[in-house]
C-alpha cells in the first residue's frame, strides 16, 4: 500500500469523523474493534505512565494487551483525552494493516467509552480507556534479552539473526511509506523462537510525498537521527540511523552513551559526530554496516534493502560475540573518544 499526502489527510479526516462517533451510544464499530468483554487479564508484563501491559487471553489464545489509561475528564482536560486518544486511533489505524513475520502481529482493539469492563483474575477493569490486542511474545524484549546477557554477550550467529530480522521488517514497513520514528531495542520483541518482532508505532506516520513536512522532534535520545534531533525535513533514513545504533547494541549488549546527559547528547551527536565506539574485535563487515547506517548525512546511509544484503554477506563464524574487558564500551577507549568529542 502506497500513500501520499492526499491519502494522510483523508485518513487524518476519518479518524477525526471516528472520534466525534465515540460521543453518540451507537456508532458503526471499525473493523479492528473487538469485544473487550472476550479478554480475560491475567500478569502484568510492564507498566509505562498511560500504560499497562498485560498477558491474557483472547478466545482461548495468549495474548497481550497494551491498556491505556489516561485519567478521567475532572483530572485531565477533554482537550488533552481527546489527542491522545486520536493519537492511539493513528497508531491501531496504521497497525491493523501490517503483516510480516517480523512485524508484532495486530489483532484487534477496543475504544472504550465509560461503562465497559474488562474481565481479569482479579475480578473486573473499569475501562474509559482504550487498549490493543497483539500476539504474546514470551521471549519479552529485545532490550531485556540484551540485559540479561551483559556479562556473557551473544552468540554472534545470534547478533546476526536479530540483525537480520530487524532489517527486513524495516524493508517492509519502509515499502509501505511507513516510517517508525522510535526504533529501540525496547520496541522490539522475541517470539517463542527467539523470532524479532517490531512492535509499537505510536509514533509511526506516513512517508511525506515532500520531505519538508516530515519534520519535529519524535523518537529517543540515544537512538534519533541528527536531522531529527534539528527538527529538520527527513525520511525513512532516520530508521536507517536507529537501526545503526541497535545493531551496536545488540553485539555489545551495552547501552549507548550510557552516562551522557541531555545536553551532552544532543551536542555531541549532533555537532561533533559522536557515535557509539566499535570494540576491535567487532568484524570488519559488521562494523562497516554500523558506520553506513550511522552517517550525519542521511543520503549517504543505505536503503534497508541493502543493509540486508550486506548483513546476508556477512558469515556468522567471522566472530564469536565476545568483547574482551578492555574492549568493552565502558572502557577508557571509549572514553577518550568521548572526551575528543566533547573536547574535555
Amino acid at each position: 500500500m502506497t500513500m501520499d499526502l492526499k491519502s494522510l489527510e483523508l485518513l487524518d479526516r476519518h479518524l477525526d469523523n471516528v472520534w466525534n462517533m465515540l460521543h453518540v451510544h451507537e456508532r458503526a464499530k471499525e473493523e479492528w474493534e473487538i469485544d473487550p468483554k472476550k479478554l480475560l487479564l491475567n500478569h502484568v508484563i510492564a507498566r509505562g505512565t498511560y500504560a499497562t501491559v498485560h498477558g491474557a487471553l483472547y478466545e482461548g489464545r495468549k495474548v497481550a494487551v497494551k491498556v491505556l489509561d489516561w485519567g478521567q475528564e475532572d483530572i485531565r482536560t477533554k482537550s488533552e483525552i481527546d489527542t491522545l486518544r486520536r493519537a492511539f486511533m493513528q497508531e491501531v489505524s496504521v497497525w491493523n494493516k501490517l503483516d510480516h513475520p517480523n512485524i508484532c502481529k495486530f489483532m484487534g482493539a477496543f475504544m472504550g467509552p465509560s461503562g465497559i469492563e474488562i474481565n481479569t483474575n482479579n475480578g473486573t477493569l473499569a475501562a474509559h480507556m482504550c487498549g490493543v490486542v497483539t500476539e504474546y511474545c514470551p521471549g519479552g524484549t529485545l532490550k531485556s534479552h540484551l540485559t540479561e546477557n551483559l556479562e556473557s554477550r551473544l552468540a554472534f550467529s545470534t547478533v546476526m539473526d536479530f540483525a537480520l530480522d530487524l532489517a527486513r521488517g524495516l524493508v517492509y514497513l519502509h515499502s509501505r511509506n511507513l516510517v517508525h520514528r522510535d526504533l529501540k531495542t525496547e520496541n522490539m520483541l522475541l517470539d517463542e523462537n527467539q523470532t524479532l518482532k517490531i512492535t509499537d508505532f505510536g509514533v509511526a506516520r506516513i512517508q511525506a510525498t515532500n520531505n519538508s513536512e516530515m519534520t519535529g522532534f519524535t523518537g529517543t535520545l540515544g537512538y534519533m537521527a541528527p536531522e531529527v534531533f534539528e527538527s529538520k525535513p527527513y525520511t525513512s533514513k532516520c530508521d536507517v540511523y536507529s537501526f545503526g545504533i541497535c545493531l551496536w547494541e545488540m553485539y555489545c549488549c551495552d547501552v549507548p552513551y550510557r552516562n551522557l546527559s541531555f545536553s551532552e547528547l544532543t551536542s555531541a551527536v549532533t555537532y561533533k559526530n559522536l557515535r557509539p565506539s566499535i570494540p576491535k574485535c567487532c568484524p570488519k563487515t559488521l562494523a562497516t554496516v554500523m558506520k553506513r547506517c550511522w552517517d550525519a548525512d542521511p543520503n549517504k546511509r543505505p536503503e534497508m534493502e541493502e543493509v540486508v544484503t550486506m548483513l546476508e554477506a556477512i558469515k556468522p563464524s567471522k566472530g564469536n560475540g565476545m568483547i574482551p574487558l578492555d574492549q568493552r564500551p565502558g572502557c577508557s577507549c571509549f572514553l577518550r573518544t568521548l572526551a575528543k568529542a566533547l573536547k574535555l
